[in-house]
């Protein structure tokens, strides 16, 4: 969870305004869309919310956050050293600042007109009042912009959460749904109302019941409705105004970089390289997006260096993980403020670049590694068809039970196999990969009765069952790179394949494994194993058969 607070006080106070605001909003929506059942639900729902709403502190809580979210959107908008962003934070800013010039109508003929006007702003009285003209299309608007800007909002906070991409198509369901729903109560109840409303008969009772507005209050509400915007734009007009001031003056003291391989460019002080370089539309490879977590934009900075600022420790770490000499930096963390002369390590090239999914992305998962044993002396002096035609009935025996389970085949290796478990979660990618191990032996035990007809020796393997970071992307040359996996559990789990001969055993499953899939490893014999290449020891369960797996984890699970 301490993901989700990670910044600056002012970063904070913009998240915590927020979730109040979308809290408000989404309980506001829920009410207008009871008018589907009836007027009294809807009524009944609104009460509710002024209760706590118009109160002291209620007040003071949503009005503070209102003020305090448009406030800080306004401030972090003029402190912006350039208006280039991504398409979703553009977007971000765009409909935040649509929604006071929509609100604000609905703010002054409500609070405003009751504090002031003695009106009664009920459910009813607002949908049959703006009910089939134009100010009724400007708030449905409205509360398409607000809920999209929400959603946006909510969705760029959660995303660092391991377990929201599992739950998304449900979050997208609610969000489209909510605003319907709202829609249609207003829809029901706006054509109801306003037949009521302007009845020849009884609407002039219901019009008073309300304290609906006399001509003059209306123009003298348009007056106050006026003046507000005028106050925003003026808001806005400034924000804009210290945003190109800071600007101009940062030019006039611009910080020079050349790049060997051109051009040369100037950017403020305070900036990093790689922004520098992304507003003067310089391509530079980041492929973790400038969040200094991998080195893809790492620099060589030819001339200058002892002017530029020591690198933090993530960054010197990051470095030293890739023997970078000592004058490289990363872009995304230097922030220059003298001139300096640097070469691009990674040149990012028009005609090879990568799509942005083909580039590599992180992955905690589980992992098989399979291997024939004593393949060669098997097959020494065989024809290499009839190798070749043993090989694939062999893989057509055992895959299987890695695609049921939900894994893929990443590679094959002559006579073995790495696969690869890509489910939503740790959890599931585990239970798979046990999965699929037992349905390997299985399938072997009926693959060797088949050969054993044949006369032919039977087939034994290894596998190796490891769980842990990955990284997932296309590796080789450009537009010929298959999409692969690498990293230290790789190689983990191939030795601990490869402990298995020694240990006279099918399988070994690591700690991480059993873990992940809910068991205890505690209640487990396990090996422990000292792996070359491999930092620390590893701790795996034994088994002569990977078929045993479940009854063995499930007899435990019951003693347990």
């Amino acid at each position: 969870m301490n993901r989700l607070w990670q910044g600056n006080w002012r970063t904070k106070a913009r998240i915590v305004s927020g979730l109040i605001l979308f809290c408000y909003v989404l309980w506001h929506f829920t009410n207008v869309g009871l008018g589907l059942f009836s007027l009294e639900l809807m009524h009944g729902g609104q009460e509710l919310l002024e209760e706590l709403t118009e109160g002291p502190l209620g007040g003071v809580v949503l009005y503070g956050a209102l003020l305090t979210h448009m406030g800080l959107a306004l401030y972090r908008l003029a402190r912006k050293r350039t208006l280039r962003m991504p398409a979703s934070e553009a977007g971000q800013v765009i409909l935040g600042l649509t929604i006071p010039l929509l609100l604000m109508t609905h703010i002054v003929h409500t609070r405003v007109a009751e504090n002031r006007f003695e009106v009664e702003p009920e459910m009813g009285f607002i949908a049959g009042l703006i009910w089939n003209s134009p100010s009724g299309w400007q708030q449905a608007t409205l509360l398409l912009v607000v809920w999209i800007h929400a959603c946006i909002g909510l969705h760029m906070w959660l995303r660092v959460l391991p377990g929201w991409r599992r739950v998304l198509p449900v979050m997208l369901s609610l969000a489209t749904l909510i605003p319907a729903f709202a829609l249609a109560g207003f829809l029901v109840q706006g054509r109801l109302q306003n037949a009521r409303l302007f009845d020849p008969e009884g609407g002039a009772a219901l019009r008073e019941s309300y304290g609906f507005p006399t001509a003059e209050t209306f123009a003298r509400l348009a007056e106050i409705n006026r003046g507000m915007l005028g106050i925003f734009v003026g808001l806005v007009g400034v924000t804009m105004m210290v945003h190109y001031g800071r600007r101009f003056i940062g030019a006039r003291r611009a910080v020079r970089i050349r790049y060997v391989d051109g051009p040369e460019i100037s950017g403020q002080p305070g900036m990093t390289l790689l922004e520098m370089s992304r507003v003067a539309g310089v391509p530079h490879m980041a492929l973790c997006g400038g969040r200094g977590r991998c080195t893809t934009c790492r620099v060589i900075v030819e001339e200058g260096g002892g002017l530029l600022h020591p690198p933090e420790k993530a960054e010197a770490d990051s470095l030293a993980a890739v023997n970078a000499p000592p004058n490289a930096r990363l872009a995304c963390q230097l922030r220059p403020r003298e001139p300096a002369t640097v070469l691009r390590v990674f040149r990012s090239d028009g005609q090879q670049a990568r799509a942005h999914q083909s580039l590599g992305q992180e992955r905690r998962l589980a992992i098989l590694f399979l291997d024939m044993r004593s393949f060669t002396a098997r097959t020494t002096g065989q024809l290499p068809y009839d190798v070749v035609f043993l090989l694939n009935r062999f893989f057509d025996a055992i895959v299987p039970s890695i695609t049921g389970a939900g894994g893929t085949v990443d590679k094959y290796l002559g006579d073995g196999l790495l696969a690869v478990f890509e489910l939503d979660s740790e959890e599931a990618s585990a239970k798979a990969a046990i999965e699929a191990a037992a349905g390997i032996s299985s399938a072997l035990q009926v693959f060797n009765q088949a050969l054993k007809a044949e006369n032919a020796q039977p087939v034994a393997i290894g596998m190796g069952l490891h769980l842990g970071d990955l990284v997932l992307g296309e590796i080789g040359a450009a537009n010929l790179a298959p999409r692969t996996i690498i990293g230290d559990t790789v190689n983990a789990a191939s030795r601990l394949e490869g402990q298995t001969k020694a240990l006279g055993v099918e399988v070994l499953v690591s700690e991480a494994v059993l873990a992940a899939a809910g068991h205890d490893p505690e209640v487990h014999h396990l090996e422990v194993l000292e792996l070359r290449g491999v930092a620390q020891p590893v701790r795996a369960l034994a088994l002569k058969r990977a078929a045993a797996l479940p009854a063995v984890l499930s007899k435990q699970a019951e003693m347990v």
